[in-house]
């Protein structure tokens, strides 16, 4: 791990380069400034693990840096203040604004550096805190011991130890988001943040903003391939994306670099890509809607996901896997699948694959009794009782409704199929879909996701 970086804030020459040169001794790399603009200039393009702020400095002096800073986007990192001449309001007034601690000069050599190391630690354990809480989804092994499964599992452990970009591709609802957790979890960057980039779910005009943040003098958002910094990056769908979206991310990925949108200076960008797809990525090349540069940086691996089709056998080890997690996260009862059940299950096409399986297991959870599944409750979940119904739109088309199910799933079913039904009407194009549905393109972007919608291919994503 490279040694922390920190920076000094002080308008006395002397102290900066006293200070500089004690804690390069001490293994850390420095940069100083002067007065504020210097500082303000410093934090945007080095992003510190710490900053020694002096308090007396002309024009605009250390507290009212700190406030800015802190009613703005936040401290960057801890703030320890440095004054020879510091006052009891002033110090509390620093510590109210998140100022970290404050050193008397002249300087105690050994509280200075008790004291950065302790700012250090502090910071460190809120950016592995952040980490952690990015890692909502559990990264478990996945489930299955039919061949194409063991087979999977074989591969990603062997590549998850090396920074390689791996491209997962598969059908929709393979659950790839899982396997790419799986794989950082397995990898040297465990501790470092995981963080997804969905395309489809990205608007046009924030695209740059959303992915390598935004720099307008002292106000820095970070994007999503910053906040992935020393982790992994999950991008999923990238032929959403647009052409200069593809090209910007594709030279980010090459040169290790992130530059962020009205900044001068690119900062160092060290993150391990995990790309997924469930369209097929030549074809989409051959049409134009991914660019060479970009799929040839993410295909260096690339790996086949399995469909539940493809591996039929793993389904009761499936289903019992779920039961048991519904009945320890949600507390639903366990019920048991004999093997009549699981013979029904095992004859389904499972268009939907490992979502469509657990939204049937969580259903039969919630709305049966405690004894066995019955063959017919599967039947009746999977749609071929006559409780299903369907709406028939003003041009003749049906959308399917299963009239049993509660007022949100059936409501979740129907905007399912209404936009599904919209989208193949706009040749699959939201900015038309938008207008059909009458509803804002930033809002829909986010209601498709919610919905598992495929903007790509107008099924049901992954």
């Amino acid at each position: 791990m490279p040694a922390a970086q920190i920076l000094v804030v002080d308008d006395e020459p002397d102290i900066r380069e006293l200070v500089k040169d004690i804690l390069e001794d001490e293994g850390y790399r420095v940069r100083t400034a002067e007065h504020a603009a210097a500082a303000r200039k410093a934090v945007a393009e080095l992003r510190p693990d710490a900053i020694l702020l002096d308090i007396w400095m002309p024009e605009v002096d250390g507290v009212s840096l700190l406030r800015d800073w802190s009613e703005g986007s936040g401290l960057p990192c801890p703030v320890l203040m440095m004054s020879g001449h510091g006052t009891v309001e002033t110090a509390v007034e620093a510590t109210r604004l998140g100022a970290w601690d404050f050193i008397e000069k002249p300087i105690s050599l050994a509280k200075l550096l008790i004291s950065l190391q302790r700012a250090l630690e502090a910071g460190e354990l809120k950016k592995t805190n952040a980490a952690l809480r990015q890692q909502i989804a559990p990264a478990n092994p996945p489930v299955g011991e039919s061949p194409p499964m063991r087979s999977l599992r074989a591969q990603l452990q062997r590549i998850a130890g090396h920074a390689t970009p791996v491209l997962l591709q598969g059908e929709p609802g393979t659950r790839k988001e899982a396997l790419a957790r799986w794989i950082h979890q397995l990898s040297p960057r465990r501790d470092a943040p995981f963080v997804t980039v969905a395309a489809g779910a990205v608007a046009d005009e924030q695209a740059a903003a959303t992915l390598f943040g935004r720099e307008n003098g002292d106000d820095v958002e970070a994007g999503l391939l910053e906040q992935a910094q020393g982790g992994s990056l999950f991008l999923d769908d990238l032929a959403a994306l647009s052409p200069e979206m593809q090209l910007r991310l594709s030279v980010a990925i090459e040169r290790k670099q992130c530059l962020r949108v009205g900044a001068r200076t690119a900062l160092p960008l060290d993150v391990r890509v995990i790309a997924a797809s469930g369209d097929d990525l030549e074809a989409a090349r051959n049409q134009g809607k991914l660019r060479d540069e970009l799929y040839y940086l993410i295909a260096v691996v690339p790996v086949h996901v399995p469909s539940l089709r493809e591996r039929r056998e793993d389904i009761p080890l499936l289903v019992q896997d779920w039961v048991e997690r519904l009945h320890q996260r949600d507390g639903l009862a366990k019920r048991q699948f004999p093997p009549s059940t699981l013979k029904r299950l095992a004859e389904h096409d499972w268009p939907g694959n490992l979502r469509e399986l657990h939204n049937l297991v969580q259903r039969l959870l919630l709305l049966g009794d405690d004894g066995e599944v019955a063959v017919s409750e599967i039947d009746h979940a999977l749609g071929a009782s006559s409780s299903n119904g369907s709406v028939t739109g003003d041009d003749g088309a049906n959308i399917n409704i299963d009239f049993s199910l509660p007022l949100r799933e059936a409501r979740e079913q129907f905007e399912r199929g209404y936009l599904l039904h919209q989208l193949h009407n706009a040749g699959g194009s939201v900015g038309k879909l938008a207008k059909l549905a009458g509803m804002e393109r930033t809002h829909l972007y986010r209601k498709l996701k919610e919905l598992g919608v495929d903007i790509r291919a107008g099924k049901e994503g992954g």
